[in-house]
């Protein structure tokens, strides 16, 4: 522990423990995508000796994601401690009535300026601890390394990091790897080496990992790219608890096959084209909260989706009527959506649509290049993707977790302040 370090800070009206359990540092690992079954059958495979000491000498604990189960807002969400009601980011793409000179315009919601909280990164580094963040993305990185005082890059721009930008430089002659493609295993395997090294050679208190997804979107639990990938992560938790750190794993979201078994075609309700044949050509503006540059693996197809209505629709009568959709799972207006799943009601639209467990949502069917999809469809969005890992190297006091709910943004409250000193 930084020996000018605060014992305690205070985040978002939630409070954290600095140091404890013998100074020990702390990462919290966000694995995009990661359901528990992969876990288990890696597990079950032999291929993850640490990750089974984990589940069984350690804290196994089950979680919710926060819907929409999308990277940015459930990464906010673990990294500010609350959900997207509170800090605002509540999907990777929105439509801004501000932008454009004020005429609106979908936009990516990876600006900071965007946030309506700290984080507790920011707070614990502010606090006097030696702070470090590597995400896979660098979509992420400006939200999560907000306000820090503290190194904060990406694996997909590692080439590019200054020590005025990202508190560090030489980041790839201090991993080892070259920078990797963004759509590679590769590219988290370089978030995990980052982490060991840093740990290696740094004095922190407090890191953040997160991840990408684009193995979890090709493979389902238990197939040989999937335990190939947690055997490499099951090294490097290794390493990390080998170096004495605390280890708080959890995901942003979970992953399902979106496609007809029979054909490996993805089920798609294309949305957009089905409010132009109700309504009226751009009547209604369909957006998709999973919309973001990295398309390859899921075309940019979710389970979630929120439409803006023209004021004649009768939202009423166009809800039932979604819900009678096949292949819809969920339909809720605006102020129901945002209590229902703690969302920001400025930044969703009229409706909020959720489709099935092995269905996605679209927009115009000539809108989605799908020539990227090169196995059948694995993506995420909905209440079907909401379970997720909250899983410890450390035994968790039971008493703060036991009947009741428990939530991906948990995690740093219960590595941070419930961990039992053995």
């Amino acid at each position: 522990m930084s020996t000018q370090m605060q014992t305690t800070i205070d985040v978002n009206g939630r409070r954290y423990r600095l140091g404890g359990e013998g100074n020990a540092p702390v990462v919290v690992v966000c694995v995009d995508g990661c359901e528990y079954d992969y876990l288990e059958a890696a597990v079950a495979a032999g291929v993850a000796p640490f990750i089974g000491r984990m589940l069984r000498d350690g804290t196994a604990l089950k979680g919710d994601c926060v819907i929409p189960s999308f990277t940015n807002p459930n990464n906010l969400s673990i990294v500010c401690g609350v959900p997207p009601s509170v800090h605002g980011i509540c999907g990777n793409y929105f439509w801004d009535p501000d932008a454009n000179g004020g005429k609106g315009a979908e936009v990516m919601m990876n600006d900071p300026s965007y946030l309506r909280a700290g984080t507790i990164l920011a707070a614990a580094a502010n606090a006097g601890a030696a702070v470090a963040v590597v995400t896979a993305k660098d979509k992420l990185r400006r939200l999560l390394g907000w306000q820090l005082n503290g190194i904060c890059f990406s694996a997909e721009k590692a080439n590019e990091v200054t020590l005025a930008e990202n508190g560090i430089d030489n980041v790839l002659e201090l991993v080892g790897l070259p920078v990797p493609d963004v759509y590679s295993a590769g590219l988290s395997e370089f978030v995990f080496a980052a982490g060991v090294r840093l740990a290696e050679t740094r004095s922190l208190d407090l890191m953040y990992l997160s991840t990408t997804d684009y193995v979890q979107h090709k493979s389902a639990p238990g197939t040989p790219d999937a335990n190939a990938f947690y055997a490499m992560m099951d090294g490097y938790l290794a390493r990390l608890d080998a170096l004495g750190w605390r280890i708080g794993l959890t995901a942003d979201h979970g992953m399902n096959a979106k496609h007809d078994p029979a054909t490996g075609e993805p089920n798609v309700i294309y949305l957009q084209d089905v409010m132009d044949e109700w309504l009226g050509a751009r009547a209604a503006r369909v957006i998709l909260p999973i919309t973001d540059p990295y398309v390859v693996h899921h075309g940019a197809l979710g389970s979630f989706a929120t439409i803006y209505l023209p004021e004649s629709a009768d939202a009423a009568g166009l809800i039932e009527r979604l819900r009678g959709t096949d292949g819809i799972e969920t339909v809720l207006d605006n102020r129901a959506a945002c209590e229902r799943f703690e969302l920001p009601r400025d930044r969703i639209g009229d409706v909020v649509v959720v489709s099935r467990r092995d269905v996605v949502l679209g927009t115009r069917r000539d809108e989605h290049d799908l020539s990227g999809l090169t196995v059948p469809l694995r993506s995420h969005g909905g209440i079907s993707e909401q379970t997720v890992p909250l899983v410890f190297n450390r035994r968790v006091d039971a008493s703060a977790h036991d009947g009741r709910r428990l939530r991906n943004f948990d995690v740093f409250d219960l590595v941070l302040n419930h961990v039992v000193t053995p």
